[in-house]
């Protein structure tokens, strides 16, 4: 069964004025989309059509001649939980046990932001992602490039950020520093990634939706 695009959590103007209608309209419904796309028609005919993304991510890493189809897929998966990541309700600050884990981990919020945006904006050249994960039963801020993923490398991801230019040119230019900003202080949803970290031993929300 191919893969189709998922909807927004949101409708497109909901997140203005720190991510606009066009922005949105671009990133998901043309990026977003022409990914799944590639994907689909890479996949057909083989196996891996009836598999997950997850799945097909986990097989194609790392192999040399599958790079195309790891790129669709990662970058499919990727979009989907990055969605989820977003709110027009976000920002704020977690609380219960993710707030726990983010003081024992990085010695505050504050703390935790600043990791953040150094990884954003200082860690990732050219495309690629920032995410908050678990790993070894520690949150961590990473970095992936391209299409790379945290679930290609055994870490749980609760957050992420997309720094590919699509993702913020036509609202920030090239001043990614504000657009991380928007997204730590508006946008993030913290909900989200306080249920990823409750069901970490499992798939978690988004994954089991990203991989659907």
């Amino acid at each position: 069964m191919a893969f189709e695009l998922p909807d927004l959590p949101f409708k497109r103007d909901a997140l203005e004025p720190h991510m606009s209608k066009t922005t949105l309209e671009y990133h998901h419904g043309k990026h977003h989309k022409a990914y799944i796309d590639k994907l689909n028609e890479a996949i057909e005919g083989t196996p891996r059509e009836t598999w997950s993304l997850e799945r097909i991510v986990a097989d194609a890493a790392g192999k040399s001649g599958e790079e195309f189809v790891f790129n669709q897929a990662g970058q499919a998966w990727n979009h989907s939980f990055f969605w989820s990541c977003l709110s027009p309700d976000g920002g704020g600050a977690p609380d219960g046990e993710l707030s726990e884990w983010i003081e024992r981990d990085f010695g505050s919020l504050d703390d935790f932001r600043k990791a953040f945006r150094k990884a954003a904006t200082k860690k990732v050249f050219g495309s690629g992602w920032t995410w908050l994960v678990v790993e070894d039963g520690r949150l961590a801020v990473v970095s992936t490039s391209d299409a790379d993923t945290p679930i290609a490398h055994g870490q749980v991801p609760l957050l992420t950020l997309d720094m590919w230019e699509h993702a913020y040119y036509l609202d920030y230019k090239n001043d990614k520093g504000s657009f991380v900003d928007a997204y730590l202080g508006d946008l993030v949803n913290w909900a989200f990634a306080a249920e990823n970290l409750a069901n970490q031993e499992d798939e978690g929300p988004a994954r089991r939706r990203a991989a659907s």
